[in-house]
């Protein structure tokens, strides 16, 4: 009995370290999963912290991000203003610059005409004035006749110039008159000056009984570009030969031709370098007209005239005045010849811009042209087989018969275009002329 009471203790103290063992793990796992819990929740209270420092961080990174956005665009818009006014001070800037440059000098041609100067210089300051700083005047005078220079030098907007000859003038032909080669001395000496000694790159002529359009000097700035770029234009005229009232019609329209046609035009000093060394001792006009001095080259001539000869007395022009000089129509229209396209009348541009034209024309024939060309309605041509031929047409029509070296007044490829009556126009076409045009069998 003992025994048994003994083996009961012993199995119960078994039983009770056992118990405490086992208590004493169960405390020891839960004591580490309380710590690896409590740790994970540190660790979750941590990362939580972190993300709300991290998403604190994108916010004001966001906030920094739009605020530097504004600000570029106020930049980008301060910028852009800036630009605007640099360009448009740059802009004015050049126009001021481009204004001070002179477009061309421009020389009035006088000898002892002090009432036709005076009225040619009254016109000329009229439209002149306010673009003075491109076209400086000057007057040369040709000779001493004390009222052209007293008339000259009253005037405080221009320059005056004097050309004075003391040798005498040697005729090559009996009977010749000396004005032409004093006239012609003139010309040179007063060209030398301006291109050589006082070095403008252009020079408009105009002689001391013209009066000028108001478009006159926005025309001679359009054509300046053209003068530049195409060197197969020897000059660019003022005038039409046929600019009667009668035979004109549009302002805005342009030619090329092969006769020169003086009165008011426009020359570059490289063509001046060509022509100086051998300028004729007379009739300097008609020497420019010979095919051997224009090489090919052509000159630029409005259908209605920039300027007005009224120059009855005392010119060389006098005896065709009342026939061709004073019905002229000279330009009343303000054309805005900057906003102008005029590349057609470059060469590679122009005949198929002049032959599409003509080719369109309805052609006639027979003895009545006249009548024929009245009664239709629209452009038409007429075909004439040489200089007799031409003269006939030309004089029934009323316009200019002349011709020099082979060329009729104001012709492009041996074709005279002018208008009859209304906007029709009519083309007076040489034997030859289809040809050069490439309509040939049109």
């Amino acid at each position: 009995m003992a025994n048994v009471a003994c083996d009961y203790r012993f199995l119960l103290l078994v039983a009770a370290v056992a118990f405490i063992y086992i208590q004493m793990r169960l405390f020891s796992t839960q004591s580490k999963y309380a710590d690896r819990l409590a740790a994970a929740v540190e660790a979750e209270d941590h990362c939580t912290s972190q993300t709300r420092l991290l998403i604190d961080q994108i916010s004001l990174q966001q906030e920094r991000i739009l605020a530097l956005e504004e600000q570029r665009k106020r930049r980008e818009e301060e910028c852009g203003q800036l630009r605007d006014l640099v360009e448009e001070l740059e802009t004015k800037g050049l126009q001021r610059l481009t204004d001070k440059v002179p477009v061309a000098a421009v020389v009035i041609m006088a000898c002892s005409r002090a009432d036709y100067l005076e009225r040619t210089i009254k016109s000329v300051l009229k439209y002149q004035s306010p673009v003075a700083m491109k076209y400086p005047v000057f007057v040369s005078q040709d000779g001493s006749h004390p009222d052209v220079k007293s008339k000259a030098l009253s005037y405080d907007q221009l320059t005056y110039m004097q050309h004075l000859d003391s040798e005498p003038v040697q005729t090559e032909s009996p009977g010749e008159l000396i004005a032409y080669y004093k006239i012609a001395s003139h010309y040179k000496w007063a060209l030398d000056e301006l291109f050589y000694k006082r070095n403008f790159s252009r020079v408009i002529i105009l002689e001391d009984d013209m009066e000028i359009a108001p478009d006159f000097f926005d025309y001679f700035e359009a054509a300046a570009a053209l003068l530049d770029k195409d060197k197969s234009i020897m000059a660019v005229s003022s005038w039409n030969d046929n600019g009667q009232k009668q035979f004109v019609h549009d302002p805005y329209a342009l030619y090329r031709s092969d006769f020169f046609p003086g009165l008011g035009w426009m020359l570059a000093r490289s063509i001046w370098d060509e022509l100086s060394p051998k300028w004729p001792k007379a009739y300097w006009d008609d020497w420019l007209r010979l095919k051997e001095n224009h090489k090919g080259r052509q000159f630029i001539r409005p259908e209605v005239c920039r300027t007005y000869n009224f120059g009855e007395h005392g010119s060389s022009l006098g005896q065709f005045f009342k026939q061709y000089l004073e019905p002229i129509k000279m330009n009343d229209v303000q054309v805005d010849w900057k906003s102008m396209d005029l590349s057609y009348l470059m060469e590679d541009k122009f005949m198929k811009f002049f032959a599409n034209i003509l080719e369109k024309a309805k052609s006639i024939e027979g003895t009545d042209v006249v009548l024929k060309a009245y009664n239709i309605d629209g452009d038409v041509r007429i075909q004439y087989t040489n200089q007799f031929d031409f003269e006939l047409i030309a004089r029934q029509f009323g316009i200019f018969e002349e011709w020099k070296d082979g060329i009729p007044r104001t012709a492009y490829k041996g074709v005279v275009v002018f208008r009859f009556q209304t906007s029709r126009r009519v083309f007076l076409v040489g034997p030859n002329s289809l040809n050069q045009l490439g309509i040939e069998g049109a």
